[in-house]
């Protein structure tokens, strides 16, 4: 038998992309963010996006500490907080107006939960780093108090866990145990579910909530999705229809969701087929608005880091930390 007449794999194009799109996710609605501000020449791990009540965006990059400043709409780019070693990786604004600052610390036990004033100064302790945990990401209820990832384990080694904070800050309370590096965080409109992405094992976690916030009904938590690729699941927000956006580490998109955990759509970032702009970590939307930002940096590439914009299928939830 001549070789050629042996059946062959053969590559094609969609096998050659780097990220390659499952063929149970290529058939959804899909768009393509555009280039909206970029942060750096540098690859800096850009991260939690949050706009304040002047719709002006604060982000922060993990690896160098750096807090940002982005005023719109002129989208002129300070520095509030400078390089520091507290590995930051969410910001979230309270109700009367301090910015609450997840720290991961040593990736280990030594990261906590600061507040700072939105020009960075008078920093206060909330969670100290004495308690051991590694928060990554965190969410208000309207009652003041919040839930938060703890951002630890991998894949064999379940440590990681789901927390949340009485409104006095002095009672903390499990929601979820042995999880592979919990990572994203949101909570639905009218605060009955609790959605949670889990990196290391590639899973979206869905929580009913009782009445006080804590307490999990029969059968109330499950794994509505299972996530296929390298990295995993990554930041997460609602809209005001409750579908939850859920970025890709390493994979340029964001994956998106109905409320019963169904995806429903995605937003790629522009580069990924040639795997540029593969590190996408966090969606936000501008408050009032449909208009989706993304951000993402091109890690070795040389594209830099950059923000994203596309549009969801509806207006940005404002979160609690709006409400006066």
């Amino acid at each position: 038998m001549d070789a050629t007449d042996i059946p062959a794999l053969v590559y094609t194009e969609d096998i050659r992309n780097p990220v390659p799109l499952l063929a149970s996710e290529k058939n959804l609605q899909t768009i393509t963010a555009e280039p909206w501000l970029q942060i750096s020449e540098a690859s800096l791990q850009l991260e939690g996006l949050c706009f304040d009540r002047a719709s002006n965006l604060y982000l922060l990059e993990v690896f160098g500490g750096q807090i940002f400043k982005v005023m719109l709409p002129e989208k002129v780019i300070t520095t509030i907080v400078g390089p520091n070693s507290l590995a930051p990786a969410a910001i979230k604004i309270h109700k009367d107006g301090r910015l609450f600052i997840c720290s991961l610390g040593d990736f280990k036990s030594t990261g906590g939960l600061f507040a700072i004033q939105p020009d960075g100064s008078n920093r206060e302790v909330i969670l100290p780093d004495s308690l051991g945990y590694c928060i990554d990401d965190m969410v208000f209820d309207h009652k003041g108090g919040f839930y938060f990832t703890d951002f630890k384990g991998y894949s064999t080694n379940p440590t990681g866990g789901v927390y949340y904070v009485s409104p006095d800050f002095q009672e903390i309370s499990p929601i979820l145990n042995n999880l592979a590096v919990p990572n994203g965080i949101a909570l639905s409109t009218d605060e009955r579910v609790l959605w949670i992405t889990e990196t290391n094992a590639n899973r979206l976690h869905r929580v009913e909530l009782m009445e006080d916030g804590i307490t999990i009904p029969p059968f109330g938590a499950s794994i509505p999705y299972y996530f296929t690729g390298y990295l995993g699941p990554d930041s997460c927000c609602i809209d005001s229809d409750d579908n939850l956006y859920v970025a890709m580490y390493e994979q340029g998109r964001v994956l998106v969701f109905n409320k019963s955990g169904v995806p429903i759509g995605q937003i790629l970032l522009p580069g990924r087929e040639q795997g540029h702009m593969l590190r996408s970590t966090h969606p936000a939307f501008i408050p009032g608005t449909d208009q989706l930002i993304i951000c993402s940096n091109d890690g070795a590439g040389g594209g830099g880091s950059w923000l994203y914009i596309a549009r969801g299928f509806a207006k940005g939830k404002l979160g609690y930390q709006f409400q006066e």
